[in-house]
């Protein structure tokens, strides 16, 4: 019989934990959801692109990425990017459209309740 294994990443253990805590404080299922999607093995969480991004948000937007954000494609409206890594090159193409890229808890502190922000991946 198989062990479970389980991430030893005690920064993503803490984060998912986080998660957890704070969709049972505000009643919010969008934080619950991405705690599962982190609970994944790496090779299942999601790796974004830029394109992505583009192709399913609009201006000023919150989007959150259970995974890494990578830079193919090109962005031309600015967005709130909340994920657990960034490429360089998708940092500096977020910024440039005047977008913001954070982590998760600090887009937890931001919006508690998880309101109007969009899942990718």
């Amino acid at each position: 019989m198989r062990e479970e294994t389980r991430s030893t990443n005690p920064h993503l253990v803490e984060l998912i934990r986080l998660l957890r805590k704070r969709a049972r404080e505000n009643n919010a299922p969008v934080w619950r959801d991405v705690a599962e999607r982190l609970s994944k093995p790496r090779q299942k969480r999601a790796k974004v692109n830029i394109s992505r991004l583009n192709r399913y948000t609009t201006q000023d937007d919150q989007v959150v990425v259970p995974g890494k954000v990578l830079g193919a494609g090109l962005i031309n409206h600015p967005v709130t990017v909340a994920a657990v890594a960034f490429s360089e090159q998708a940092r500096g193409k977020i910024l440039r459209a005047k977008g913001k890229c954070k982590l998760i808890p600090d887009l937890i502190k931001i919006n508690p309740r998880g309101t109007n922000v969009k899942i990718l991946g």
